[in-house]
């Protein structure tokens, strides 16, 4: 391995370790420099150790211009360039023009498009990673860039052309996973096919391979086919927005190119440190999964077939070699990548060589297929032809994902913790080393000692002080889970269930087991299948106490199956009544509706959700299922001194079915969540109840956008989690009063 690319991952390292603010974990990795420097002689030692400790400084250098430039930031208004589109009631992220500084943004009022320079009037508060503006209000000034607009353009071509494909397809050639549903990513990640959702090497190579194989076949010469693929490529980036990861794989492969057409053959470590490289021009580049998962991934495929030679493996038949590379290289890929993939989904797939060995020629042809057909969108039944013939590919691929991440043991999950981070990278780093080196025993072992602690390395519930409610993200459903102060859960719903699956052994349970603690209570809304879907998996895998619904019969065959398992595992059930209450570990719930006189003439389900008052100290929490209008107008009439809360988890997905003006004038929420799966089919939730709950001084925070949120409280203060980010819920605007 030259010593470059030692170098440039010292360097790396260190900017990583600065940018975790761990002092512990900088000295570490300017150790682990040094260490393996002084293999190469005390110079190189010095040098190293100096190279990541500048990787330590200039991280640290990023943050304070960060931290100055939001200092700077006192009054408003700012002028932005917005990463997200935004409307009343969103929630985006935008970038200051004046500085690199990124600000978070809860709109109240505009709109504007995804790369629009825009004027961004409200409230500044800080959060742990920036600023946010609370109340905005967005004021369009110039309008998105060209790239943006062709990023855009592509999507809609996509959307066109794919119809029910288009999410998986705008994850395989724009990077753009928004619409995809949370059971997708889930079942990929479980089968360790994460990566093929992010656009890296593998997605651009193959395109790259298929158009100059096209030119080449069409009769063009060579070194002028050669010269046709980069031009193509470089469009394909620009087309899809230049991000971040395909600029990096695109310029990788590219290098490879010219140094053909140069005739000046160079190494693939040379390769490698160009891609790795981005960061000493943009040390923020380090922080980027994409990037991690492309760098780290080349090197262990590099890693692998030296290994390979050494084990002899291309002496095989050319189809046993085939496979032999292919399951050497995604088990050691799989591996070295461990530890990003663990902080990134919480799990680490042990069935990822052979699920890669199955999908590896299925995305081979789909993918040029998926280039062509956004191509030729404006030629409507030939991009048709293509989509069609696609089609399969892509069910194939999605089915490998499935069966491989369908076993109770196809994946591992791991608390993503600094400490299992750190242990799990020494793991993936001895393993690089291990394959690349001849010396390979004393590398092995310490690889294997990481990896015997990491196993048994201890889960535990985290007890803290504060009550959390997280809004999980099982697409278009709810599961609402309540933690309390000493760990116990209380869960509300649990998700959707799918031909094959559900919800609550998708996402629901390892989310609460990777968390730890003991599920108490679980709390049904009310028996459709989006709500109910999970319940019966739940139950059987975590034992609740007690299992409270309003008693009110509906169609989901789901609703029957978690009965059945409650009495299978000796769940207690109870019917919920309005007055009834309970308390876990000081925060108690008060059951508000629904009246069984009320439900004896309904036959929607909705219209009987159970609706739920949590309090916690001075804060209240108010639950409300699917309730719709007619609901809401019973509480109005029975229960409007109850119905005042900090938080509101608003009814029905955010459809205008529920939130009548007159209901949020009772309950004057500072936040309102929305759980809502993306591009679901119902168009949820409707703008006009966005708008509603922003002018009423709400701040709205939606799944479909954020993924899982968490609301923290000790009582008084209430701190919000989302999007990788941390704030306080300001006070609301107009003033408040207590029933």
């Amino acid at each position: 391995m030259p010593l470059v690319v030692f170098a440039i991952g010292a360097y790396v390292a260190g900017l990583a370790a600065g940018f975790s603010q761990v002092p512990l974990l900088a000295l570490a990795v300017v150790g682990a420099a040094i260490a393996a420097g002084y293999t190469k002689g005390l110079a190189a030692a010095a040098a190293f150790g100096a190279i990541a400790a500048s990787g330590v400084f200039a991280a640290h250098g990023v943050q304070r211009a960060d931290s100055e430039c939001a200092r700077t930031l006192k009054t408003s208004p700012l002028i932005v360039t917005l990463d997200d589109s935004v409307a009343p009631g969103a929630y985006a992220r935008a970038h200051l023009r004046d500085c690199e500084a990124s600000v978070a943004i809860s709109v109240s009022g505009g709109a504007a498009p995804a790369g629009a320079i825009a004027r961004v009037e409200g409230t500044l508060a800080e959060t742990d990673h920036g600023v946010m503006m609370q109340h905005a209000v967005v004021t369009p000034l110039a309008h998105p860039d060209l790239l943006h607009r062709w990023r855009t353009t592509a999507g809609g071509a996509i959307d066109r052309t794919f119809g029910e494909d288009a999410p998986l397809v705008r994850a395989l050639l724009i990077a753009d996973r928004r619409e995809l549903p949370p059971e997708v990513r889930d079942r990929f990640a479980s089968a360790g096919l994460a990566h093929i959702l992010a656009i890296a090497g593998l997605h651009i190579g193959i395109i790259m391979t298929a158009v100059e194989l096209a030119f080449e076949l069409a009769g063009v010469p060579r070194r002028r086919a050669t010269i046709l693929t980069i031009a193509l490529i470089v469009l394909y980036v620009a087309i899809i927005g230049a991000p971040v990861p395909a600029v990096r794989s695109a310029t990788m492969l590219t290098a490879g190119l010219v140094t053909r057409l140069a005739q000046r053959p160079t190494s693939r470590w040379a390769i490698v440190a160009l891609g790795a490289s981005q960061p000493i021009m943009d040390p923020r580049v380090v922080l980027d999964a994409g990037y991690q998962l492309s760098v780290v991934g080349v090197t262990a495929m590099i890693v692998a077939h030296r290994l390979a030679t050494r084990l002899g493996v291309r002496r095989q038949h050319w189809l046993l070699e085939s496979v032999s590379l292919t399951l050497l290289g995604t088990t050691i890929a799989t591996i070295a990548t461990a530890p990003i993939v663990a902080c990134v989904f919480g799990r680490v797939s042990i069935v990822a060589p052979l699920s890669n060995l199955a999908a590896t020629p299925l995305i081979a042809l789909a993918q040029p297929m998926l280039f062509c057909g956004m191509l030729l969108s404006p030629i409507h039944p030939l991009a048709s032809l293509v989509a069609d013939a696609a089609h399969p590919l892509l069910r194939g691929l999605d089915g490998v994902a499935t069966v491989a991440g369908g076993f109770s043991w196809s994946s591992i999950p791991v608390a993503p913790t600094v400490f299992a981070a750190v242990v799990a990278s020494v793991m993936s780093g001895a393993v690089i080393v291990a394959c690349a080196s001849r010396d390979w025993q004393r590398p092995a072992l310490i690889a294997s000692a990481a990896a015997a602690l990491l196993v048994w390395l201890p889960v535990v519930p985290q007890i803290s002080r504060m009550t959390e409610l997280h809004m999980i993200d099982v697409g278009q459903g709810d599961a609402i889970a309540l933690r309390t102060p000493h760990g116990h859960w209380i869960l509300f719903d649990a998700g959707r269930a799918w031909r094959g699956g559900d919800a609550g052994r998708s996402t629901v349970v390892p989310y609460l087991g990777r968390r730890g603690g003991v599920l108490d209570v679980f709390v049904l809304s009310h028996p459709h299948t989006d709500h109910v879907g999970g319940a019966a998996t739940v139950l059987r895998a975590l034992h609740p106490s007690r299992y409270i619904d309003a008693g009110f019969p509906g169609p989901a065959e789901s609703y029957r199956a978690s009965l059945e398992a409650a009495r299978s595992v000796g769940v207690r059930w109870m019917r919920a009544h309005p007055g009834d209450s309970l308390a876990v570990d000081g925060v108690s719930l008060m059951f508000l509706a629904p009246d069984s006189a009320w439900t004896a003439s309904l036959d929607d389900p909705n219209l009987a959700s159970v609706v739920t008052l949590v309090r916690v100290g001075d804060v209240r929490m108010l639950l409300m299922g699917d309730a719709e209008r007619p609901e809401e107008d019973w509480l109005l009439a029975h229960e409007r001194g109850m119905l005042r809360a900090d938080i509101l988890k608003v009814g029905h997905h955010g459809s205008k079915t529920s939130s009548s003006p007159e209901f949020l004038d009772a309950v004057q929420p500072r936040l309102a969540l929305v759980s809502v799966g993306a591009g679901n089919t119902y168009h949820l939730p409707t703008p006009a109840v966005m708008r509603t709950l922003a002018g009423r001084g709400a701040q709205v925070l939606r799944t479909d956008r954020l993924g899982t949120i968490v609301a923290r409280t000790d009582g008084h203060q209430i701190l919000i989690a989302a999007d990788g980010d941390t704030w306080a819920l300001p006070p609301s605007s107009p003033p408040r009063g207590t029933p």
